[in-house]
């Protein structure tokens, strides 16, 4: 069988542009590898018009490097004419008829859309066994999970089903699952990428961003997908920029804080052990890592539970049964058809959030609980800022354990958002963060280094990256 989407994306460039292969070869040894890894479960929907889309590309261009590479969408954003679910039993039926600005940057560029990949449902969760159409499985493990949300996207890319992914992050769903799977993550910073089409969780946190199985790729992917877009009022203008550009660049002298807080007791010990050989690498290679004192980060998780759960109730009450997705049956009025839909469209953990959302925004709670979140998280932001005035970027485990069993954080919401706990600052602050694999465990597991660099310096944390990946 051939070994095609094995090979760099600059590799399997070179043979389209040589005519060695055409962009059906790809889909079709995508949609077999497929077939093949079915119970890893890593999509929802397959794009059953992408052989015709292949066919249909016409002549390679030689200087576009994704032409006619095959790339995972996350379910959560919107694709025309291909059914997007959320993985939720509640949007199972609904075909979009428009596309997200990310996806009209996809097809631009000649990219073809293999599938929906599977997630946490509406995104809410850091397993993605929250999903309506069950768990994706983690490659390197299939009795653990592959992370959430955007966990299907992660155990795709992880597996070679395909070279690339989008992935979406509210707190820490693409960074986290990549840690989990060995891949690289980026979340970039906020205002970066249009958010237009993504379906909305938590509106002033959420991200999309690309997960790749190098940082070169990575970098390459989110050169496509920036830019201001009309459509999306909080995306910012700014300069076109090449994100690889520093990549294979010397590190001497860059300054890098390390936050107590990232290798306290939290963390599990083989990963604290490994986040400490990248350290002495570093220093070796002469860069300036220093262990500093960070406030509020311990606060995070409390407060990203206040302000997206305040959001979700408000962003999911369009799902009603009214305008598009399921509709319960066998109802009287309005109101119960409006409950009744509610009821049996939404999974639990979707209803936990929405419940505990719509109480924080009731009445005098806004000011109690979202008002002050807000301000404390303010403070978050002038943290980083303040740490930012004398570093170039902040270093630390992405994940305080590696990934877990299926089945075992199910019960514990908070165990779950503790998952999440190192990486859930950075969507509080904007800032973009990256993850990348830096080893594995006595287990075989991925662990990943998190990069946080300072807003709109994703070329600097891709220099990092770039630096530790050829060595560990």
């Amino acid at each position: 069988m051939s070994k095609y989407l094995d090979l760099s994306i600059k590799e399997i460039h070179e043979l389209l542009v040589k005519k060695e292969i055409t962009p059906l070869d790809l889909v079709d040894e995508a949609l077999k590898r497929i077939e093949e890894n079915k119970d890893l479960n890593a999509f929802i929907t397959i794009n059953d018009k992408v052989r015709e889309e292949a066919k249909n590309l016409g002549e390679v261009d030689p200087n576009n490097l994704f032409f006619g590479i095959p790339i995972a969408v996350k379910d959560n954003i919107i694709t025309k004419d291909l059914k997007t679910t959320c993985a939720s039993h509640i949007l199972d039926n609904f075909i979009p008829i428009y596309d997200a600005t990310v996806v009209t940057r996809i097809k631009e560029n000649k990219m073809l859309i293999i599938g929906k990949a599977n997630m946490d449902e509406f995104a809410m969760g850091s397993t993605s066994e929250t999903s309506y159409f069950g768990a994706p499985l983690n490659p390197h493990d299939k009795k653990r999970t592959a992370g959430g949300s955007s966990g299907g996207s992660a155990s795709a890319v992880s597996s070679s089903l395909v070279p690339l992914a989008l992935g979406s992050d509210t707190g820490g769903s693409i960074r986290q699952p990549a840690s989990y799977t060995g891949i690289v993550g980026m979340k970039p910073t906020y205002g970066r990428i249009s958010r237009y089409g993504l379906v909305a969780f938590a509106s002033s946190l959420d991200q999309i961003g690309p997960m790749t199985r190098t940082v070169y790729e990575n970098a390459s992917l989110l050169n496509i997908l920036v830019g201001e877009d009309e459509k999306d009022l909080t995306s910012v203008k700014k300069n076109k920029e090449d994100f690889t550009r520093l990549i294979g660049k010397s590190i001497k002298g860059i300054k890098i804080a390390l936050p107590k807080f990232f290798i306290s007791d939290i963390v599990d010990k083989e990963i604290s052990n490994r986040i400490k050989d990248v350290i002495n690498y570093l220093e070796q290679n002469g860069a300036v890592v220093d262990i500093v004192d960070m406030k509020y980060l311990d606060t995070a998780v409390n407060l990203y539970q206040i302000i997206a759960m305040a959001e979700a109730s408000s962003n999911l009450a369009r799902f009603d049964g009214v305008r598009y997705g399921f509709r319960a049956k066998d109802v009287d009025s309005v109101d119960e058809m409006y409950g009744k839909t509610r009821g049996e469209g939404f999974g639990d953990e979707v209803k936990r959030r929405i419940m505990v959302g719509s109480y924080i925004l009731s009445g005098e709670n806004a000011k109690v609980y979202y008002d002050k979140a807000l301000k404390v998280r303010d403070d978050i932001t002038k943290e980083f800022n303040r740490i930012f005035k004398d570093y170039d970027l902040i270093i630390g485990p992405t994940t305080t354990r590696i990934a877990p069993l299926i089945g075992t954080s199910a019960d514990d919401p908070h165990k779950a958002f503790m998952d999440d706990v190192l990486v859930i600052p950075v969507n509080m602050a904007g800032l973009p963060g990256l993850s990348v694999p830096v080893g594995k465990n006595s287990n075989n597991m991925p662990i990943g280094l998190h990069i946080i660099g300072k807003a709109f310096d994703e070329a600097t944390i891709y220099k990092l990256a770039s630096f530790l990946e050829e060595v560990f």
